[in-house]
């Protein structure tokens, strides 16, 4: 069995910034503060993290109940900001899902910074939630890698039985997930669908480096025998 952990953001789609909007919207409806976010570096991060930063940069503890009001306005608004918004399902997204759910040596789940209930609004929007049955998400966490290990433990919750952290594959546009793949020794698979180019995640050392997942071919190559030699660039 192989397992296949995708990203959200930069990797399956792009909302065309409604998770940001949708937390600029949550924070001033409940705190009344407004120009926080430009001052945070949002890429791979979980909203956790994100939340917390916001909270102090806002001049606001950063208590569970502050939390907890910012992530219930973020969810508030997130369904207007993803209506409103130019997002999109980035390109080969929808097919490979796809032909992954016909597979039954493959079974796939997400390894994001989203909150759960994110998460949810997100893929439900784009049509894209029915293809996940389980996963790791940002609600818990403040480091991407501890959500690699929950994403893994997960894993073996879902199937019965524990698999072999080298037949799972994390799919992902940034370092960090590259680095969290590491942490549990999962493969990489980097995307140059996000905010980050060609060479910046070709630094990163990833397994398999594609432009997009319009072709799946790469990625099934490399299942095709655990000997095979997964090569860097499609």
């Amino acid at each position: 069995m192989y397992v296949c952990l995708f990203d959200i953001d930069g990797t399956l789609l792009s909302s065309g910034g409604a998770g940001k909007a949708a937390l600029e919207e949550g924070l001033a409806e409940e705190f009344g503060v407004r120009g926080t976010m430009e001052k945070l570096v949002l890429s791979g991060r979980t909203d956790n993290a994100i939340v917390s930063d916001l909270l102090r940069l806002s001049g606001l503890a950063d208590s569970e109940e502050n939390r907890a009001r910012l992530f219930a306005g973020y969810l508030r608004h997130l369904p207007g900001c993803l209506a409103r918004c130019a997002g999109r399902v980035l390109p080969g997204v929808q097919a490979l899902l796809g032909l992954l759910g016909t597979r039954g040596d493959v079974a796939v789940g997400l390894l994001t910074g989203n909150i759960r209930a994110g998460a949810r609004l997100k893929l439900g929007h784009y049509g894209l939630y029915e293809y996940f049955a389980f996963g790791g998400f940002g609600d818990r966490h403040h480091h991407r890698d501890d959500v690699a290990r929950e994403a893994l433990a997960e894993v073996h919750r879902h199937l019965g039985t524990r698999v072999d952290p080298g037949r799972v594959w994390v799919i992902g546009d940034t370092p960090l997930d590259v680095a969290c793949a590491r942490a549990i020794g999962a493969r990489a698979v980097a995307v140059v669908t996000g905010w980050h180019d060609r060479t910046e995640l070709a630094a990163c050392g990833p397994d398999l480096l594609l432009d997009d997942l319009s072709d799946p071919g790469p990625l099934l190559s490399c299942w095709m025998g655990s000997d095979l030699h997964c090569e860097r660039e499609s």
